[in-house]
């Protein structure tokens, strides 16, 4: 409750400083994830996450809900809630950054980026610094990241059962569109 109280109150503030906050359009964030091995792929899709940009701090967040991976079988599904997400007990994945280089928010074009914050997946938090690009149309912003996730990074077991079926690096895609938030 008291990180959301802070953030809440972090956020109160940049919106009153005439800081440019861009919030992510309804269904504008999808968060993709991709296993290969010889034997198997896995991939599943989520477009309910949801995200914040400060252009004035370069910060970004983004909340990941883990129940809303759409996978092409329902058994895969189920197994990536019950036994390796344990959606339950974590139900959402984050990522808290800033931008590392100077995009002119003002200026149409395409910048790359590095973002560096904390990725947390299963409880476990990892500092990271992942690559990507910010487009700048009107005022629209979009996000395009790939990046790769080791499991054992944030301890998700696979059981010895089906390791030959479940890589143990995954590929994850962001796709994130803004438009600027307008206090109501």
């Amino acid at each position: 409750m008291k990180h959301i109280l802070t953030f809440g109150l972090l956020f109160s503030i940049a919106v009153s400083v005439n800081a440019q906050i861009y919030k992510s359009k309804d269904k504008g964030v999808v968060v993709s994830f991709f296993s290969t091995t010889p034997i198997e792929d896995i991939d599943a899709t989520n477009n309910a996450c949801s995200s914040f940009l400060n252009s004035t701090t370069d910060t970004i967040v983004f909340k990941i809900p883990n129940n809303a991976f759409v996978f092409p079988k329902s058994l895969m599904q189920e197994h990536f809630n019950e036994n390796y997400m344990e959606t339950p007990k974590y139900p959402y994945a984050t990522f808290k950054g800033k931008i590392n280089e100077d995009v002119d928010y003002t200026k149409e074009g395409t910048y790359k980026v590095t973002c560096t914050g904390m990725l947390k997946m299963h409880g476990v938090e990892q500092l990271r610094t992942i690559e990507g690009t910010v487009t700048v149309k009107g005022e629209e912003l979009t996000i395009l990241s790939n990046f790769n996730v080791k499991l054992a990074d944030h301890k998700i077991d696979v059981p010895k059962l089906v390791t030959e079926k479940i890589a143990e690096s995954i590929l994850v895609k962001v796709n994130a569109q803004y438009t600027p938030y307008k206090k109501k």
